[in-house]
């Protein structure tokens, strides 16, 4: 029987396992599958390597006036299998621009760091963006590198849940001393990944943006986004003209914007009692019930996940014991 075969005549059956098993998946990365053809203009390929992230950082460069590059969409670097590895070094070694997020070497035991692609890509200009995570506006939250430790509902842990189901007492009353404490441990942690990585700056982002710094501690909102954009097409000496999209780029899921939170910082805006999901409203006590019921049964995450959180936990006023 004769391989099926897709339009640009890729044999079907040569792609990795992954691609195979999800085909709508694989056209949607196309490009990188060798399902579809890369952009036929002169202007030079980008890549951009890293998590949800990156994809949104891609779009907002590929879609400025005047843009000097050409991108194609590539899968966050969780998602890239073993299998897939040479889809992924066959692109680095053709691309001219490469932008990054700091990744360890070996990352996943893969050849996925920072340093890996930077290697791979050794005629491209590379630029490294940073990882951006901001608690300033969910103080209590916490996100975990592991599928094992991600609770149910939402991927997020909340330190008060996490608190409860350790048999501890709740943090006290959030006041501005607190959130001013924890928003400034976060924007200096994000400083000083920045500073070791040779990042493109975007901390000082954070506290303009309000309320819209962050739907959630890993998805920044659209003027932090579009901000690391124009930096660095600035990095790069492209025009600095990264715009808003007219849609929340990273909004699939938006966190509780709670009073104490609101009232310091931006009193106009309304208080936000629960979460949205995929543009449903979920509430706050449903996913705390549910995650609670989860960490009872789960004694070594609420272990990893409190002990992550130790400073988080301090400029909450709570204490070691």
């Amino acid at each position: 029987m004769t391989p099926s075969r897709n339009s640009t005549g890729t044999d079907l059956s040569t792609l990795p396992a992954a691609a195979r098993a999800d085909l709508p998946r694989a056209h949607h990365y196309g490009e990188f599958y060798g399902l579809k053809p890369l952009p036929d203009d002169d202007r030079p390929l980008l890549l951009v390597h890293g998590n949800c992230q990156a994809e949104s950082l891609r779009l907002l460069l590929q879609r400025a006036p005047e843009s000097p590059c050409a991108s194609i969409r590539i899968p966050p670097l969780h998602e890239i299998a073993v299998d897939e590895i040479p889809c992924l070094q066959g692109l680095l070694a053709r691309c001219a621009v490469l932008l990054t997020q700091p990744v360890a070497n070996g990352y996943h035991d893969l050849p996925l760091g920072t340093d890996d692609v930077r290697r791979t890509a050794a005629r491209a200009r590379t630029v490294v963006f940073p990882i951006i995570r901001f608690v300033g506006l969910h103080p209590y939250q916490v996100v975990t590198n592991s599928s094992d430790h991600r609770p149910p509902a939402v991927p997020y842990h909340d330190l008060r849940t996490v608190l409860r189901a350790a048999g501890l007492p709740s943090p006290p009353p959030l006041d501005a001393a607190h959130l001013d404490a924890v928003t400034t441990w976060s924007i200096r942690a994000l400083q000083r990944r920045e500073e070791a990585a040779g990042a493109v700056p975007v901390h000082d982002l954070l506290r303009a943006a309000r309320t819209r710094a962050a739907n959630t501690i890993n998805h920044p909102g659209n003027p932090v986004l579009v901000g690391m954009a124009r930096r660095v097409q600035r990095t790069l000496g492209w025009p600095e003209t990264a715009v808003d999209p007219g849609y929340e780029m990273l909004g699939s899921v938006h966190a509780p914007l709670e009073p104490e939170v609101r009232d310091a910082v931006d009193p106009t805006v309304d208080v936000r009692p629960d979460w949205v999901v995929d543009g449903r409203p979920v509430t706050d006590a449903s996913i705390a019930a549910a995650q609670l019921a989860w960490c009872h049964q789960r004694p070594d995450v609420v272990r990893v996940v409190l002990s992550r959180a130790a400073e988080q936990l301090r400029c909450l006023g709570v204490t070691d014991g």
